[in-house]
Order: C-alpha cells, then structure tokens, then sequence
C-alpha cells in the first residue's frame, strides 16, 4: 500500500510540473502577443494618419439617402464632391447597416474585417506552420496585429473600407481550390453532405464572383483561372458574377441602369489620378509626368507590359505548386494596372510578405539539409536522403538572406509608409517640390508593387497537393 500511494504521488508531482511549465508557456506566450498588439498600435498611431471612418461615412449617407427614397447614386457627402461608386450589389449588401449609427457601422466593419483577416491568415499560414512544426494559433496571434499595423489594413480599418473582406473572399476560393485538389480524401463518409461539399472545394469561384460583383478589379482572378485551365472554377466565379449583378438588375433596376450606363465610366468620382494615395501604375505615371492626368498611351503600353508579365508568372508559379504565390501574383498584378489604386487596395503585399519570409525559411533549410521531401511527385523526389530529409545541399552561408531582407523591407516599407512626408498635388504644388528623393518616396509603393510582380520568387512544391494533382495528369515520360 505504501508503494502504491508513493507512486500516485510522484505521477501527481509529474502532472503539476508538467502543467505549470504548460501554464507558464501559455502566460508566456499570451504576454508576448499583447507586447506585439501593443508595439502595432503605437506604429499605427506614429505611422498612420488620423482615421474618423471617413470612407464609411460616404456608404453611410448614401445608404441612409437610399433608404429614405433618394436615387442612390445622386448622394453626394456633405463637404465633399464624393458620392457611392460601388455597384448596386455592394449597396444592397451595405444597406442594412442604414439602421446603425455611424460610429457602430465602422465598429462592425472594422470587427468584420480583423476576423476576415485573422481567417485568411489561418488559411494562408497552415501549410507552413505544419511543416515547421509551430503552434498554429500562437502564429496567427501574432500574424494579425503585425499585419493590422501597415498601410493597406490600417487605412481598410480606419476609413471603413472593405478591403479585407474582399480579400478574404478571394483566398476564399484558393483554400476551397487546396480542398479540391485533395478530392475531399480527408472527409469521413459518415460525414454529413453539407460538410462534405464544403470541404469538397466544389464551390471554389463564388468568392471571386461575388468580390468582382462588388469591384471590378477581382475579374483578373477570372482571367487567371482561365488562363491555367482550372475551368470549373472560372465557370463558378462567372457565373456568379453574372447571376449577382443580373439579381441586382431585378431588384434595383434604375440604380443598376444608372450605375452600368454612367456612373462606371464617371472616373472623376473617385478623385484625381496624380493623388498620392493613388499608388498605381497610373498614378505613377501622372506624377513623374507632373500632370493630373495620365498620359494615356503610355499608361496602356506599360499595363499590357505588366499584365502580360503577371499573368504568365502566376501560370508559371501555379505550374510548379505554388497557388499562394500565382494568387498573389494576380492581386499586384490587378493593383498595378488598374487606373486608380489607393492605399487601403494594396491588401496583396501580405500574402507577399509571407511568400518572401516562407522562401528564405525553405532556402535556409534546403541548405542545411532539413526540408522534408514534398511526396512521390515533389521537386525534390529521387534524391537520397536519410529519414525522410533532403541531403544538405553546400549553398553559401547566407542563403535566402536576400529574400529574408526582402520581406522584412517590404514590411517596413509598408510600414513607415513613407508616401505622406512628401505628399502633393497639383496644381497647388509640383510633385516635384521636395526635389528627386521626395519623388521617389511618394511613388515608392508603387514601385515595390512593380518590382514584386517583376521579380518575387515561388516556392516549387509549397503546394504538394496541386503540384501532384497537376503532375499526376502528365505522361510518365514527361515526369521524368
């Protein structure tokens, strides 16, 4: 008996030293992502600018004018010259929130879109933390203050815009495209059917629709899937698109003939192309060329450039496993070549960040040995290796520190934001006042956009199970 009772004691001993070095990860931990919340507070507070929702109080009015009777796209903001320029869908979607004040709209938008935020993360970090064997909620914790604190979230927060949520949307369907891919493999057949279909991917496209139903720009994911030939998706996305917008003619048949029949094509409504937040391609252009507007034949050569470019990098990127990165690729592509880019459209430099960071992670590791092989049909199968593991490849010391630099500058490029030290417009003042350096900083958003669709790496296998899918259907000869 004595035995017995010792025994229980030291299991009991065992299970508290083990639960308080836990509790003491966990307190850890926790204080850790408050410390980072913190310092991504401060940082919007030094580095952004002074946020009153004004972009909601825009849909606001115009909703609440709508509601009361008005034509909705004859609202114009008081003090302003700024009116509602989203499609009607969007003023459909945005209409309840006529019933809420101001103040609690931003709430519930802002709220809305840090969960929208804090999901993509989830969705886009998974694959990582897996293989690097981290804490999935730890990671993302500390992922979405981190990416609250630049420019295009802040600015989506502050002003009420919907951004995120369109982003969201839109890797909506690249996790639903993972989940096809997989063939709903990991789906228990006692499984109900609404669960099954979900995790079926079959849906995959709606998000897309529905993003481009709300704001054109999206319809380059369209092209996209096309363009690789992941038709049922293009076809989902199409058809939604069109089924929405035609929905919307139904039910709002003269804000939508007022919409498609003018307002769309009214591109002095949402301000002038030479502004600062305005970090396109077009923009870009106005200012080097001091004018208000941008030279037009220019503007279009240099996009079907860029277009063609982007486009044929995301091909190639989904051809070697990496929807991530060929998802990205569209999104930076979509903020480049379209006329008007503001800052709080720019969601896709996160994504873009966590390819560069992933990348040097992967180079790092493949030069010492320690990436897990990617599976039968990976990059990296046939070579030897010992318990699963790659042999070490003899790179130099540093290898990946270039995409390493690269990601940690382009976050604190997006970070300082340093566009509004030297922000001008005509014809008040040159964008040239604050002499070449001043130019280049207020375009340099735009010039890292360029240079990422230019030159940002993907990660041959990072998706195994697309690079599989897609290796599957080739000849054997051609695997070889």
């Amino acid at each position: 008996m004595p035995a017995t009772v010792g025994r229980r004691a030291d299991r009991l001993a065992t299970v508290r030293r083990v639960t308080s070095r836990v509790d003491r990860r966990i307190v850890v931990r926790v204080s850790i992502v408050a410390a980072v919340a913190y310092a991504a507070w401060l940082a919007i507070g030094a580095f952004g600018r002074p946020y009153n929702f004004f972009d909601m109080k825009i849909y606001h009015g115009a909703v609440v004018w709508w509601a009361t009777g008005h034509e909705l796209y004859e609202f114009v903001a008081p003090e302003t010259t700024l009116g509602f320029t989203y499609p009607p869908f969007a003023g459909l979607v945005m209409l309840p929130m006529a019933h809420l004040p101001i103040e609690a709209a931003g709430m519930v938008n802002a709220l809305a879109s840090l969960a929208a935020m804090a999901v993509v993360l989830a969705g886009l970090l998974r694959p990582i933390v897996d293989r690097l064997g981290w804490s999935l909620w730890y990671t993302v914790a500390l992922a979405v203050p981190l990416a609250a604190a630049i420019e295009p979230a802040r600015e989506t927060l502050g002003y009420g815009q919907v951004n995120l949520l369109l982003f969201a949307l839109v890797i909506a369907d690249l996790i639903g495209l993972r989940w096809r891919s997989r063939r709903g493999t990991h789906v228990a057949p006692e499984d109900g059917a609404l669960l099954r279909f979900v995790y079926s991917g079959a849906w995959a496209g709606v998000g897309i629709g529905l993003a481009t139903a709300v704001k054109l720009t999206p319809a380059l994911f369209i092209v996209y899937l096309m363009i690789t030939r992941q038709w049922r998706a293009a076809t989902t996305a199409i058809a939604t698109t069109i089924g929405v917008t035609v929905g919307s003619f139904a039910v709002v048949g003269v804000e939508s003939r007022a919409y498609f029949g003018g307002v769309l094509w009214q591109t002095e409504r949402v301000g002038a192309a030479d502004m600062t937040p305005n970090q396109s391609l077009a923009g870009l252009l106005a200012r080097l060329y001091d004018s208000i507007e941008t030279p037009g034949l220019l503007w279009f050569s240099f996009s079907v450039l860029i277009l063609a470019l982007g486009l044929s990098r995301a091909a190639q990127s989904h051809a070697d496993g990496d929807e991530l990165t060929a998802f990205t690729l569209v999104g930076l592509t979509a903020n480049v070549i379209s006329p008007i880019s503001w800052t709080h459209h720019l969601v896709w430099v996160i994504p873009a960040i966590i390819v560069l960071a992933d990348a040097a992670v992967r180079r790092r590791d493949a030069s010492r040995g320690l990436t897990p092989r990617s599976g039968p049909s990976g990059p990296y199968s046939g070579l030897p290796g010992v318990n699963g593991l790659r042999p070490p490849i003899w790179y130099p010391t540093l290898t990946g520190l270039r995409h390493g630099v690269a990601a940690v500058a382009l976050y604190l490029l997006f970070l300082v934001s340093p566009i509004w030290p030297y922000e001008h417009q005509l014809p008040e003042e040159s964008h040239y006042q604050d002499g070449l350096f001043g130019a280049l900083m207020e375009n340099s958003l735009a010039l890292a956009l360029i240079v990422l669709v230019a030159a940002m790496p993907w990660r041959p296998g990072a998706e195994p199970v697309f690079y599989a899918d897609r290796m599957g259907r080739q000849p054997a000869a051609a695997r070889r």
